[in-house]
């Protein structure tokens, strides 16, 4: 029997009893759908996962892409999969009708992603590239490019990616160099530059890479007000520019956009990442995006989603190493319980003894409680695309506060989740035999990319509990209250309430006092922006666990049993732990944000 990956029923949990996705159906976007197509969905991505993506896990990390006579090689066995994302409605699930789309619900089309990246998170990086770049380009394009690009993207013929870093321009993107210069064909313009870490930037995967670029317009204004956006794909249309090309293929020619490196990582090997040059020759045409100079606000739709996905694919390895681990602890025997003394009674499996109980509880807390979050953020995305007035702005409000802890927290708690699953596996889980050496490779790109987790924490801190007048953040308290009322109804989880209501004050108390130094000192008040957001975000896995724990003690009062009891049992219990082991975590980071010390800023570089 195939080792499990994830969990399809506590998938289900989530859509279906704590956050009750059918109710996205009485929206007209999509009254279409109900439980079944939902389940469907899940069900067809779950096949898929295991039949096509999980068997190319290993492999595919061991035969990393390589850059032969200019062209990125990825494995073979990806040619085929890229294609059929396309082929089945994947990449374009979430669009209209009018596109091709089914209308899908995010929080539904992340579920069935998470599935995908839990199974085989190289393979499933290339659609739901292709998916951020044809949203960004579908949203502020032509019609002319629309129709001309994203046709062969929904199709899984053509990549696409999101090209922004720099050799000298990583998270300051008011720095980048790449230029671009109009030509006598309006809208066409000449684009010089270099782009790195671009993800799935070439390869024989597909017929040509469609890149959403930034790039500054000589004369424009200076730092991040003079960055546009642009099409730049790989191959363009031979003699002219048009969607009225019906055999794209035939009509393809250089773009004069050049593979100059690849690099090869730590983990996440089997999708390539690019180092591209453009423009050597003087040729490489790139088309705007939208209005001159407003191709960072635009780039920031695709980089915001990207964030929430993020911290679903963190959540996705995570939760592959947990269950790698527990099928472990479950197998493994060695030792016998502490009490018992007599060496000729046979050993027991490591899952009896309380420290690897820790450790499976502390992955299982992390990997549910972020995925609980993850799916708020998609039920709040797709509310602030459907719902109106009040509804869809306070949605589109508590999305966007959240998005900074939505991609930190799992991020860098996956980390340390897939180190405690090696630790579980001891000797074994350091080896290769096992794939969570992988994993645990895998997860640490995650608080990197994306904005890392200090420039997540100045987010949070510098501008999103502020902005609006602070609505953002009082709507987060609301949610908060509402869940506490709900769990003071339930008597087993009266002190639970308590517990996290004490912690809620807490954090009301150090936002006051960090906001309080902001017009003292700016670098004070963000100096521990980073240790906000984790204390921030322990707050909020706490506040989805006991929403989690509410449902759980619910049915368990009306007298579950059997594998349904042991279901909603193990929800409360880590609950329990995580209020226990975590939550209390926030006291010592009070301590430290409410400190008068500033050791980091008085820090002399002659003292390193």
């Amino acid at each position: 029997m195939p080792q499990a990956f994830y969990s399809p029923r506590h998938l289900r949990f989530l859509l279906y009893e704590v956050f009750n996705v059918e109710r996205l159906t009485q929206f007209p976007f999509f009254q279409d759908h109900h439980r079944d197509t939902f389940d469907l969905v899940l069900d067809t991505a779950g096949a898929f996962a295991e039949t096509r993506l999980r068997p190319l896990l290993t492999e595919m990390d061991r035969r990393e892409p390589q850059l032969v006579d200019g062209q990125i090689r990825i494995h073979p066995g990806m040619h085929p999969i890229v294609r059929q994302f396309g082929a089945d409605g994947w990449i374009n699930a979430q669009f209209s009708y009018d596109e091709g789309g089914q209308q899908l619900p995010t929080t539904v089309m992340n579920a069935a992603a998470f599935i995908f990246q839990s199974a085989n998170y190289s393979a499933s990086v290339f659609p739901f590239l292709t998916t951020g770049a044809a949203n960004l380009l579908r949203s502020f394009g032509s019609k002319t490019l629309v129709e001309t690009f994203t046709p062969k993207m929904y199709a899984g013929l053509w990549q696409g990616t999101m090209a922004l870093t720099e050799p000298d321009a990583g998270s300051s993107l008011s720095d980048i160099s790449t230029t671009a210069d109009p030509t006598d064909q309006e809208g066409v313009y000449k684009i010089r530059g270099q782009k790195i870490y671009i993800s799935a930037g070439d390869h024989d995967g597909v017929e040509n890479v469609v890149h959403l670029m930034l790039a500054k317009i000589k004369g424009g204004p200076a730092g991040a007000k003079g960055i546009s956006l642009f099409v730049v794909p790989k191959k363009r249309l031979r003699n002219s520019f048009s969607p009225q090309h019906s055999e794209f293929s035939i009509n393809l020619e250089n773009n004069d956009v050049v593979t100059t490196g690849i690099y090869h990582k730590m983990g996440y090997k089997g999708a390539p990442i690019a180092h591209l040059t453009m423009g050597s020759h003087d040729d490489c045409q790139g088309y705007l995006v939208g209005e001159p100079h407003r191709g960072l606000s635009y780039m920031f739709q695709m980089m915001n989603e990207a964030r929430v996905g993020v911290g679903l694919n963190a959540t996705a390895i995570a939760t592959a190493a947990y269950y790698a681990s527990l099928a472990y602890a479950k197998e493994r025997p060695q030792g016998r319980p502490i009490a018992e003394k007599d060496p000729v009674r046979p050993q027991v499996p490591i899952i009896r003894h309380a420290d690897v109980r820790r450790m499976l509880l502390f992955q299982k807390a992390v990997v549910e409680g972020s995925l609980s979050l993850l799916t708020h953020c998609a039920l709040l995305s797709d509310l602030a695309h459907v719902a109106q007035g009040d509804e869809r702005e306070k949605a589109g409000m508590l999305l966007d506060l959240l998005t900074p802890v939505a991609k930190s927290y799992p991020s860098e708690m996956g980390c340390l989740s897939t180190s405690a699953a090696v630790q579980i596996l001891g000797g074994a889980g350091y080896t290769t035999d096992f794939p969570v050496e992988q994993f645990y490779r895998e997860a640490r790109i995650h608080p990197i990319h994306e904005g890392t987790t200090g420039i997540h924490g100045l987010d949070l801190l510098g501008r999103k509990v502020s902005q609006h007048g602070g609505k953002g953040m009082r709507l987060f308290m609301a949610e908060l209250q509402g869940v506490i009322a709900e769990a003071r109804q339930v008597e087993a989880l009266v002190a639970f309430a308590d517990k996290l209501e004490k912690y809620l004050f807490d954090l009301q108390q150090i936002t006051t006092h960090l906001l309080g130094l902001a017009g003292e000192s700016t670098e004070r008040f963000l100096a521990d922006a980073t240790l906000y957001l984790e204390a921030f975000g322990i707050l909020s896995i706490a506040w989805q666990w006991l929403k989690m724990a509410v449902v759980a003690q619910r049915v368990l009062q009306a007298g579950a049993t059997g594998d349904e009891a042991d279901f909603y049992g193990g929800k409360v219990a880590t609950m329990r732990y995580f209020f226990e082991y975590e939550l209390v975590k926030i006291d010592s980071l009070s301590l430290r944000l409410l400190s008068a010390d500033a050791v980091t800023l008085e820090m002399r570089n002659e003292f390193f």
